[in-house]
């Protein structure tokens, strides 16, 4: 896992947030001044993770994913695709091409964390204090049965097995602690997942933190007609170009090719807690021509 930097609603707590999927800038030195909360902050969460692992409206979106994932999942083996959804090693996503089906079996690709999983135990940890990867290391490690199934996911994947697709994990987690991760999973309900077979993680090729490689791996196995995740690296790490700006980011994300993919075969899961956008500035977020002050 890679450390993160901290978003806007955890400053204001001064908590850090958790870690992502993909590579983002460095968490601040163990030594930086974090603002303390004040006692009405910290007689709650803060808001980010109110909203993703307690609220109803949550809930309701992630469930409503995971029924469009099941549905398309059932519908779009019905016809053999050509290709996979897993971009070819040479493609872009705005001149997308995909990696060829032939025979293979059918398979579905998701992240673990915030993705099938969320990660009750170490996010009240870190919404106290501040995110550590040591303890993070330790939580990969022994935190099986303090993470739940995200709504509808446990139903999302007998689904899916039951159309006969196998449910695959590609997560930043650490290959060195497999057992771990495949204890969690299973402890929150999802079955089977076996590293190298069925989950795949980082440590297992040179890639680092980007999961091209295990997912052209994947794809060299599976037909892999659906992908699923929280951050937009997993779907292609082109989208984690650090020379990208936030309005590239943006376009990117929201061009023709991408478009064409979004809840057909990716599927992008609701994160406000962390990710790359963190280091965006005022003016991505509310451009100049739109400012307005009151009288």
């Amino acid at each position: 896992m890679r450390s993160l930097t901290l978003t806007a609603a955890l400053l204001l707590a001064g908590c850090a947030s958790a870690p992502a999927e993909v590579a983002t800038a460095p968490a601040p030195p163990p030594d930086a001044a974090l603002p303390a909360p004040t006692p009405a902050e910290a007689a709650k969460p803060p808001v980010a993770l109110q909203y993703l692992y307690g609220s109803p409206e949550a809930a309701v979106a992630v469930r409503a994913t995971n029924k469009r994932i099941a549905d398309y999942g059932v519908w779009r083996i019905k016809e053999r695709p050509k290709d996979s959804v897993v971009l070819a090693p040479d493609a872009t996503v705005e001149a997308p091409a995909f990696e060829p089906c032939g025979d293979k079996p059918f398979g579905a690709v998701f992240d673990a964390d915030e993705t099938l999983i969320w990660n009750l135990g170490p996010m009240r940890h870190f919404a106290r204090s501040a995110y550590d990867p040591k303890i993070w290391d330790q939580w990969e490690k022994t935190g099986a049965g303090k993470a739940v199934a995200m709504p509808g996911t446990v139903e999302m994947v007998t689904r899916l097995r039951a159309a006969g697709i196998t449910v695959i994990a590609n997560t930043n987690r650490s290959a060195a602690n497999a057992k771990g991760s495949e204890d969690t999973l299973r402890a929150a309900g999802l079955g089977e997942f076996k590293h190298g077979e069925t989950l795949f993680l980082m440590g297992d090729d040179a890639g680092g933190s980007s999961k091209d490689g295990r997912r052209a791996t994947i794809a060299s196995r599976y037909c892999v007609i659906i992908l699923g995740g929280d951050q937009l690296g997993d779907f292609s790490q082109q989208f984690n170009d650090k020379d990208l700006l936030a309005a590239q980011r943006m376009a990117l994300a929201t061009s023709a090719g991408a478009t064409a993919l979004w809840d057909k075969g990716w599927f992008l899961f609701p994160n406000p807690v962390y990710g790359p956008w963190e280091k965006l500035g005022w003016d991505d977020a509310f451009p100049s021509d739109k400012h307005w002050e009151p009288k």
